[in-house]
């Protein structure tokens, strides 16, 4: 694949959206296609406009071969049918490009960032020839079998789990999960995103309500579809899940995890799957409580901008 032969541009719409999306299935093994941005992931993220300004194709003879862009947490993201250092270095600057035009303080120190599954040889090889440096911080995946029994949540007395009631609870949702994590990167525009994809099921979109009715907690269960029929799988998701810093020490993301199980389980899923980061012991511990054990993990990287 010779880098004369092709052309680059900028992401034009919809028609480019199902593009990257094959690509990704073409050249991912199927044990990876959920992989971050999965084919769900990538639907979200391109329903974004500041996403959209930051995702670049490549083509040869009008096909595409490879695309890269930047998230709203400047985590550069990239596909390639074949290996070509040139095209590669060019995915790189594109993603430094995004993030030194993006607004930021005088002091806030200024990384592209960019992930890949420990692996992954390959990846982790280029992203430390282009400069990114390996983080301490790891992104662990989990997986729970649904044949094996799954007991009742226990409430804390007051509390109740119930659905999301949509869009009318989404601005208190996205202050529940700043409060959560502790940042202030989910949007309101990111999580009417979420809850825009042809396989988004209110009914899994489950939150935990304290006593004074307050959002306390909640758990987003997913099925995704397409994925399922691609890699020939059953899974669906307990994730993202996670408990305001006011109700935590509780139980609440177990209550919330194992309500989520037993709705995967009435709807045939056969394995439920989740994720954590290696610094959210508490979360971990939550999830290992109710059967889930870690399969996988993901590395992180940063490059200086």
């Amino acid at each position: 694949m010779s880098l004369q032969a092709m052309t680059s541009r900028p992401y034009a719409g919809a028609d480019d959206l199902q593009k990257i999306v094959g690509l990704l299935y073409r050249v991912r093994p199927a044990e990876w296609i959920a992989d971050y941005p999965g084919p769900t992931d990538l639907h979200e993220l391109l329903s974004l406009p500041a996403v959209q300004a930051n995702t670049r194709l490549w083509l040869d003879k009008g096909q595409i071969v490879a695309f890269a862009l930047v998230d709203s947490y400047n985590n550069l993201v990239f596909e390639y049918r074949e290996a070509n250092p040139d095209l590669q270095a060019q995915m790189v600057d594109w993603g430094v490009e995004c993030v030194k035009r993006k607004p930021h303080g005088a002091e806030e120190p200024l990384t592209l960032d960019a992930s890949c599954r420990e692996a992954d040889s390959d990846r982790i090889a280029l992203l430390e020839r282009h400069g990114f440096v390996r983080q301490a911080v790891r992104s662990l995946h989990l997986a729970r079998p649904l044949h094996e029994p799954i007991p009742p949540p226990t409430l804390p007395a007051g509390f109740e789990i119930r659905t999301l009631k949509g869009r009318d609870e989404v601005e208190e949702w996205v202050r529940l999960h700043r409060a959560a994590f502790g940042t202030q990167h989910m949007t309101i525009e990111e999580r009417l995103a979420m809850m825009s994809g042809t396989d988004y099921d209110p009914h899994l979109d489950l939150v935990m309500v304290g006593p004074e009715g307050r959002l306390a907690a909640y758990c987003m269960c997913q099925i995704f579809r397409e994925e399922n029929a691609r890699t020939g799988r059953n899974e669906g998701y307990t994730d993202p899940v996670a408990t305001h810093p006011e109700y935590q020490r509780r139980g609440l993301a177990r209550a919330l995890l194992l309500t989520g199980l037993r709705l995967l389980q009435e709807r045939g899923v056969d394995t439920a799957l989740m994720g954590t980061s290696s610094e959210n012991v508490k979360m971990q511990r939550a999830a290992e409580a109710v059967g889930f054990r870690v399969k996988s993990a993901t590395a992180w990287f940063a490059k200086p901008v």
